[in-house]
């Protein structure tokens, strides 16, 4: 067996690649595998059509350069000879045929010849092959051979089909071997064409040639835009060359090769539809759908001659913008020109000389199709990616895939990923800003949390400052007022009553001062097992129920014991209901109601009083801040109420409506006290 030439042409710049998948789409092989978002060529399965490199807007994908080596070849002094694909009027459309010839020249090749005379020969062959079959009653079925990249595409993808090759070189290999029949060995053979696929060819081992040994008939090949970049460097321009003809042998119709079923004409075969006996078609999706239906026996034809592009004008390596059919039009026009100059003795002379050249080929299976998944294995893949039903498979090709289950299996076959689809990657990115969006609400409560927390540090650290320099003192003022009080008794009627007022301002200080000792011990609770509806009743008994306010109590705990700092979860709920009497003046219902769950518990206060305007709503846990009158409350309350949560690591909520937002439901208020059922951290 000889070896297969499995060497990269095509490769990926991963810097430019955007991963849109266009290349996985127009690649005839699939032989683009999506690895961590990356659009690698997968060398042992490409066939080198170049599709890739045409349709890559971003030029991620680029061909093997071959420019190096063509400049050290012409350095090297030996006798070289340039051999220019036929499509080179589309190439150059506004330059004369002798213009492209003289830069050619100028770059220091000794002779510049048109391949199209090797498609001449291989167009002769091809009659030849299909009259003497026909004579001897052997009909085969044939795939032309004259693109490599369709010989490649069949001895990578449709191994069984390679005995059906038509044993004949391309026209680039036949030129290569007259040459060198006609000018020594030693002559050096560049092609220069429109194709990628021809470097591959010139370099592919052949089961014919030796053990791993490619055909020696042509020693390099460039592309026309390798060829501009040469005569660029070297300064030469149109108008700096002198123009000069093509070197003999001349072609006739064998130019019409690079426009589709243009070698049918120079062959002289004819595409009768009734007979069906000739299929010529071109394009990707055309090439693979004909050599499948081909292989499945559905294409009853003698002859199938395939391109991979439209026609060779429209390989990757040419480098122009016209459009198809304009470069269809510049080589019909060099050929009208050639044949009204045609001397057809001349030319039967020509390829008389070549009569007995070698023009045959073998081809060798080069299997490259991977295992195919199993129904159920595509069905799992699918699933992954949100299709569990056919009404999913939407086949919208964004993929590169033009179906889901094709996909489902370059999945299986190591060469697509999932985040390839489209759809599903909606999906995932819907899912992703939904969950984004609730943990930004979720970092912004815990950030709010977080600088309450700060703040409420900070005050019990001013707080335990102030109580500590001011109780001393008070005690003492305290202290006298009441003796004063007791040693002058009524008969001091004046006295007694600023006295009084003395005492009841020093009471009134001294439980500002306890709050902010309570406030500032925030810092530390200690939790014990404790039953929370035991706890719960007695902050409702430690705080009268006003006689116009009704009591409703809503208990659904299925089980009541949590750990908890029993004494201080009492003094935050005592908080809560006296705030909720106080905002029920006029007469209310205070409604009460415990909830579990297996990991937490919940306390809910809610009265119908008069609500906290939206305004002041944010700030109601802020120590200091207080709506009462001044002398009535302190503003610690509920900043005590929040720390004893905090410190539970619980959480409050707070809901409510004033008068003026009645329309959103009843006025009133409710705080909801969610607790972890047990510690799971460490009190420090």
């Amino acid at each position: 067996m000889v070896p297969a030439n499995h060497q990269a042409y095509i490769t990926t710049e991963g810097e430019r690649c955007r991963i849109c998948y266009t290349c996985v789409r127009e690649c005839p092989a699939k032989a683009i595998r999506i690895v961590d978002g990356q659009a690698d060529v997968v060398p042992e399965r490409c066939i080198t059509c170049g599709n890739c490199i045409k349709v890559c807007s971003v030029g991620a994908k680029q061909a093997r350069d071959s420019t190096a080596r063509v400049a050290a070849m012409l350095d090297e002094g030996r006798p070289i000879a340039a051999v220019l694909a036929p499509s080179f009027p589309a190439e150059w459309p506004d330059c004369a045929p002798e213009v492209v010839a003289g830069m050619v020249r100028s770059l220091g090749f000794d002779q510049v010849c048109e391949v199209a005379f090797g498609a001449d020969l291989v167009a002769e062959r091809y009659r030849q092959l299909l009259d003497d079959e026909s004579r001897a009653g052997t009909a085969r079925r044939h795939i032309a051979t004259t693109c490599p990249a369709v010989i490649t595409f069949i001895e990578r993808h449709h191994p069984d089909l390679t005995e059906c090759l038509a044993p004949i070189v391309s026209p680039m290999i036949a030129m290569g071997r007259a040459l060198k029949q006609l000018h020594g060995p030693e002559l050096r053979v560049v092609f220069v064409g429109p194709c990628i696929a021809k470097k591959a060819e010139a370099d592919s081992p052949r089961a014919d040639c030796g053990a791993g040994v490619a055909d020696p008939a042509i020693d390099a090949t460039i592309t026309f835009g390798e060829l501009r970049e040469l005569v660029a460097r070297r300064g030469i321009t149109p108008e700096s060359a002198a123009p000069a003809d093509f070197d003999p042998p001349h072609p006739a119709a064998g130019a019409l090769f690079p426009v589709s079923r243009g070698m049918l004409q120079a062959a002289g075969i004819r595409e009768d539809l009734i007979e069906g006996q000739i299929v010529a078609t071109e394009g990707r999706r055309n090439t693979v759908e004909a050599i499948k239906e081909f292989a499945e026996g559905n294409l009853d034809a003698r002859l199938l001659e395939v391109l991979c592009c439209e026609g060779c004008i429209m390989g990757a390596g040419m480098t122009t913008d016209a459009p198809l059919f304009s470069r269809r039009s510049q080589v019909s026009s060099y050929v009208r020109e050639r044949m009204r100059r045609h001397d057809p003795a001349a030319w039967r002379e020509q390829m008389d000389r070549f009569a007995d050249l070698d023009l045959s080929r073998a081809f060798l299976a080069d299997d490259q199709r991977l295992p195919a998944p199993q129904g159920e294995q595509i069905g799992a893949i699918l699933a992954r990616m949100g299709k569990v039903s056919r009404e999913d498979e939407l086949n919208c090709g964004a993929c590169g895939y033009e179906t889901c289950r094709e996909h489902a299996m370059a999945i299986y076959k190591g060469l697509a990923e999932s985040e390839m689809c489209l759809p599903y990657m909606v999906t995932r990115l819907s899912e992703t800003v939904q969950e984004l969006e609730q943990s930004h609400a979720e970092l912004a409560t815990t950030q709010e949390q977080l600088m309450q927390s700060e703040k409420l540090a900070s005050m019990g650290q001013l707080a335990a400052g102030i109580a500590h320099e001011v109780n001393n003192p008070l005690g003492v003022v305290l202290m006298y007022a009441h003796l004063l009080l007791d040693d002058n008794g009524d008969e001091a009627k004046a006295i007694h009553e600023d006295l009084r007022m003395i005492a009841s301002q020093a009471d009134r200080c001294k439980k500002i001062v306890a709050g902010l000792l309570d406030f500032a011990r925030q810092n530390k609770v200690l939790r014990q097992p404790a039953d929370i509806i035991a706890t719960l009743e007695t902050a409702i008994k430690n705080v009268p129920r006003p006689p116009a306010v009704a009591l409703e109590r809503s208990i659904a705990v299925a089980d009541p014991v949590a750990e908890i700092d029993a004494d201080q979860l009492i003094q935050a709920l005592t908080n809560l209901i006296a705030n909720a009497y106080s905002a029920m003046e006029a007469g209310g219902t205070l409604s009460i109601a415990a909830s579990d769950q297996p990991d937490t518990v919940s306390l809910t206060i809610a009265d119908t009083g008069t609500g906290i305007p939206p305004d002041i709503l944010g700030r109601i846990f802020d120590p200091f801040f207080t709506t009462k009158q001044i002398g009535i409350g302190t503003g610690l309350g509920l900043a005590i109420v929040y720390g004893i949560v905090k410190m539970h690591r619980g959480d409050i909520a707070v809901k409510s409506n004033t008068d003026a937002d009645a329309g959103a439901g009843p006025t009133g208020t409710t705080f909801t006290i969610t607790l972890p059922r047990k510690d799971t951290q460490t009190n420090g």
